[in-house]
């Protein structure tokens, strides 16, 4: 697999903040110390140790920054958490039936064998924890994990500095896989942190699908809303002309915090699809970086943020666009009621070497009440001459003639209201590969009444 290093990073993207030895972060220290105590062997051990090192030297970002100016994390300095293991057998999630022998489990972050079905797979595509790959294939993951960029940003180097267990997923080289691989990540214990992490590597000329989802715990009366802290980290490495679709479904519940980080590096004629959606958490951040490694890339992303309440969720996204003929497409949606706070910023880099590039960005916003907030801020910095770059962002609200027509067509307020979202989020959602999930999520948004009421 051929992946270079660029020579030309994401620039000031989630910068860790760090302190002196005298002036440390006592309740980042605190956490640190919980996902560290236990301990592994050999090259991993020495990963986290070195990761280890960074945290203790950070602090948690602020709102005074200008990355994080509008996500308060405040709130999450007042809750202890520590590691705990959920009791896998008694817990219930959706099973997407494309996916069904193609599936990973994990709960608080550690592999749970009797929920995960991995039979239904071709030759040529390695899907497993870390701790279930041989020797040779623990070698090869070495020389990605915690590669990508941006992994000294705190809350990544966090996660690094706990890894005990990941998924993985390896595609060979000019392998075909027409099943869809199913990740699971389930959290939900009261007052724990989970760390969950993924490995997806697509060697050159290979094509995969991917639905990666994070939600809480559910038993038979239905789920959990406890308080608990997710931190999520995903590295994606796409080789040359590979193809990799990727669906991330976050549905944590209503009282937990989400802190997400997707980096991805395309090399040369490579394609990377992402369809985002965050419907859960009382306070969610997600990291999405883009780094080309390559020529003639192509990336599409697709966002939806439906939230409610006092949910706040922020999207920050970042496309190094390094090299010449690239193409990016994204679309991110906010659908926001009640009190919600949405939040996105979108960065797009075109340096002089990246002749002939054609980005487009683009942020909708759809307010459901007249206290529901977003902030949005599209960025394009362009230092080429030579491209094609667009950015816009609107914010709206569901227009009185569109309901007042649906109620003359003999369809009650609260129902045009319903259709009318349902119609704004399905432009993402329709796009999503996988039949049965996109089921489920318009179930989803059909089901949100908090949104059709002021």
């Amino acid at each position: 697999m051929n992946i270079q290093v660029s020579p030309s990073p994401i620039p000031n993207s989630n910068a860790v903040s760090l302190t002196s030895m005298l002036d440390r972060d006592d309740y980042l220290t605190g956490l640190l110390n919980q996902v560290t105590a236990t301990k592994t062997e050999g090259w991993l051990q020495e990963l986290r140790q070195s990761a280890a090192n960074w945290v203790r030297h950070s602090i948690l970002p602020t709102t005074r920054e200008e990355e994080w100016r509008f996500t308060d994390l405040s709130s999450l300095r007042k809750v202890q958490f520590n590691v705990e293991t959920l009791h896998a057998t008694s817990l219930q999630f959706d099973i997407l039936p494309e996916a069904a022998n193609s599936r990973l489990v994990f709960v608080n972050g550690v592999f749970a064998p009797e929920l995960s079905a991995v039979s239904d797979l071709p030759s040529g595509i390695v899907v497993s924890n870390l701790a279930g790959l041989s020797a040779v294939e623990q070698e090869g993951v070495r020389q990605y994990l915690a590669q990508a960029e941006g992994a000294q940003e705190v809350f990544t180097a966090l996660n690094t500095a706990g890894i005990t267990d990941a998924a993985v997923v390896w595609v060979k080289k000019n392998v075909v896989v027409e099943t869809p691989i199913h990740l699971v990540f389930i959290s939900g214990e009261t007052l724990t942190i989970s760390q969950p992490r993924c490995l997806v590597v697509a060697e050159s000329g290979s094509q995969v699908t991917l639905v990666e989802e994070y939600t809480n715990r559910q038993d038979a009366k239905g789920a959990k809303e406890e308080v608990y802290l997710t931190n999520a980290v995903t590295e994606v490495w796409v080789g040359d002309n590979a193809e990799v679709s990727h669906t991330r479904v976050e549905r944590e519940g209503a009282e937990a915090f989400h802190i997400g980080k997707t980096a991805i590096a395309q090399a040369r004629d490579s394609r990377y699809t992402c369809h985002a959606i965050t419907l859960g958490a009382k306070l969610s951040r997600h990291n999405l970086e883009i780094l080309q490694t390559g020529e003639q890339t192509q990336t599409t992303l697709n966002g939806l943020t439906i939230i409610s309440g006092k949910q706040l969720s922020d999207t920050h996204s970042a496309i190094a666009l390094n090299y010449p003929h690239g193409t990016s497409d994204q679309l991110h949606k906010c659908i926001v009621g009640d009190r919600a706070h949405a939040v996105f910023n979108g960065k797009v880099f075109v340096p002089k070497l990246a002749q002939l590039t054609n980005a487009s960005q683009l942020n909708r916003n759809l307010l459901l009440s007249s206290k529901a907030r977003v902030d949005t801020k599209p960025q394009l910095e362009i230092t080429a001459d030579n491209v094609k770059c667009a950015h816009g962002a609107t914010v709206s609200q569901l227009e009185d003639d569109e309901i007042f027509y649906l109620q003359s067509r003999g369809i009650d307020e609260n129902d045009a209201r319903k259709l009318l979202i349902n119609a704004f989020a399905a432009e993402v959602i329709n796009q999503i590969p996988i039949p049965s999930l996109r089921e489920i999520l318009l179930n989803t948004v059909n089901n949100l009444k908090s949104l059709t009421n002021e």
